[in-house]
């Protein structure tokens, strides 16, 4: 695909010149006489580079530049001639990704844009890479639910919220009841899989303000904003009884089912995030002591 570069100069005899040479190199090139109609042309016009003169009637190019790269992730080059006032310093202070002095050769101009264009798509691909690199950071790699790091941050922001708005907040921790024994009978790879289904399960279970995350070896939690402890133990138990219908196959020809005990609280005032979690391992644990595959709930 082409690259999209926009010029901006009010002396039509170079506008049209730099105009027809960039298009003879295939580029896809639109123009302006003013850093008016430039910007009007950007609402519109996916430029990936302005090249744009500094010395211009009305609004000069530093001061484009400057606009564009407040709004836009586009990168500007500018010109100007030997005798202007203007330093490359400031136009990288503009925010100018290159400056150039005319006369300018335009194989040289041709140079400098391919410049621009390979450091932006290394900028993205760099951005992109530590975007993925976060994300693997907070991500639980078997299930694709958040990590418990990411638990611990989200609850005590949660927490925070809640003690700015008096909205409700309530978490679910979950656990699979029996894992120990799967695994033992069956083998990991086959209670990788359970616990990726569970996974899966859990997140088509929950709302969209809800997240999920897998807190422990065999434990889950779910956070629920703005939502009271009725509202949590409706989508605890459609987790629960969505799990306990799932089918597993260790082997061929066998089938298996597992199921999960939950505890479930809504946050207290003036509750921290010790206390809170505490509360519900608590109500998770006398779902297990008194006979799994039930919600209990901490008042």
């Amino acid at each position: 695909m082409a690259h999209a570069i926009l010029i901006v100069d009010d002396d039509l005899a170079i506008k049209e010149s730099v105009e027809e040479y960039l298009k003879l190199l295939a580029y896809e090139v639109k123009s302006a006489e003013n850093a008016h109609e430039a910007i009007e042309i950007l609402k519109s016009f996916p430029a990936e580079v302005v090249l744009t003169d500094i010395m211009m009637q009305g609004m000069d190019g530093l001061e484009l530049t400057r606009i564009i790269k407040d709004d836009n992730d586009v990168d500007v080059m500018v010109m100007t001639g030997y005798s202007a006032d203007y330093s490359y310093e400031e136009a990288i202070k503009a925010g100018a990704s290159d400056f150039i002095f005319k006369p300018f050769r335009f194989e040289e101009l041709d140079l400098r844009i391919k410049r621009v264009l390979r450091e932006a798509a290394f900028k993205k691909e760099r951005a992109k890479l530590l975007a993925e690199m976060e994300q693997l950071a907070i991500t639980d790699a078997l299930t694709g639910l958040y990590n418990s790091r990411q638990f611990f941050h989200q609850i005590k922001q949660e927490i925070q919220r809640y003690a700015r708005y008096s909205r409700s907040l309530s978490l679910l921790i979950l656990d699979i009841d029996f894992f120990k024994k799967y695994n033992d009978t069956w083998g990991h790879m086959e209670g990788d899989k359970v616990l990726m289904g569970i996974g899966r399960i859990i997140k088509s279970c929950m709302r969209s303000m809800d997240t999920a995350y897998r807190y422990g070896g065999e434990e889950f939690a779910v956070i629920l904003p703005e939502t009271g402890l009725k509202k949590a133990c409706v989508v605890g138990a459609r987790i629960k009884d969505n799990i306990a219908k799932e089918l597993f196959t260790p082997e061929p020809g066998t089938t298996q089912s597992v199921t999960i005990s939950i505890g479930a609280s809504q946050l207290h005032d003036g509750e921290d995030f010790t206390s809170f979690i505490k509360r519900t391992d608590k109500a998770l644990y006398k779902s297990k002591e008194t006979g799994r595959n039930k919600l209990t709930y901490s008042d």
